[in-house]
């Protein structure tokens, strides 16, 4: 038993793993030091704050349920918000199709094409959900038509690096079966390519609609509609309860569309 033990038991670190892990342990301290000394935070400040922090808290407790069901209230406007997450959700998914197919290593002969589509999809994905809703708002004016496109345009970038890498994991077997037998890129396409990632295509718009759900409720803050724009008044006017009745139409919804959505993607996958 002990000679088993023996052999189960993880070799010795020489001395040169325990030097890099002594460093980096120093360097995450200094990392770590370096981060909270630009805090700033005074401590005073913060005792102070708290009583006032309770109060908002309960506050939040105390909903205004009536404003809920009212004209131009909570359910109304998480149906805004759930149209321009689904309505985005969609132009991306489809839109990103094209890109997942440029940006994968294993659908173009030549490396620049899809090292140019990958560079494509992370400038879109780089870019802040909020700057560009605020672009779309200047252009095409606020409201919920500016929420899907920027839902929509910023979507794109995560959804196409995940059809992308989909693609590059697929079985490539049924690809040369295609091909030997004298089918052409597009036959390959739809009868070998499309039926293997079509579930997984499926599933990660689904995961995206998610999380569009939790960013069209914060892109109303800045004007493009849904239900960011009562709770956007109701944070200026500090009205708590009827920020905690929106937080609860918000934290209801998501979490309904997160137990839907993750059994469908099981289902798929």
């Amino acid at each position: 038993m002990s000679q088993q033990k023996k052999a189960l038991a993880a070799p010795p670190k020489t001395l040169g793993q325990k030097i890099k892990l002594v460093l980096y342990v120093i360097f995450f301290i200094l990392l770590y030091t370096w981060c909270f000394s630009g805090m700033e935070v005074d401590v005073s400040k913060v005792q102070e704050s708290l009583p006032v922090a309770g109060a908002i808290v309960s506050q939040l407790f105390d909903v205004e349920w009536s404003f809920i069901p009212e004209d131009e209230g909570v359910i109304d406007n998480m149906f805004m918000t759930l149209a321009i997450a689904l309505l985005g959700t969609t132009i991306a998914a489809t839109l990103a199709v094209p890109f997942g197919f440029l940006a994968a290593t294993n659908m173009s002969k030549r490396r620049w094409v899809s090292s140019l589509g990958k560079r494509i999809l992370n400038v879109i994905r780089t870019l802040p959900e909020l700057i560009v809703a605020i672009i779309f708002i200047v252009a095409v004016g606020p409201g919920p038509f500016a929420g899907v496109l920027a839902i929509g345009f910023h979507s794109i970038g995560m959804i196409g690096k995940l059809y992308s890498e989909a693609i590059e994991n697929m079985d490539e077997g049924a690809i040369e079966a295609m091909t030997a037998s004298g089918a052409n890129r597009i036959q390959t396409m739809w009868f070998a390519v499309l039926p293997q990632v079509l579930p997984e295509f499926m599933s990660y718009a689904l995961y995206k609609f998610e999380i569009n759900v939790r960013a069209a409720s914060v892109l109303g803050m800045v004007g493009a509609g849904g239900i960011g724009t009562p709770l956007l008044f109701a944070l200026m006017g500090h009205d708590w309860h009827r920020v905690g009745a929106i937080l609860v139409g918000i934290i209801l919804v998501v979490m309904i569309i997160d137990y839907v959505s993750g059994s469908i993607r099981k289902r798929l996958v």
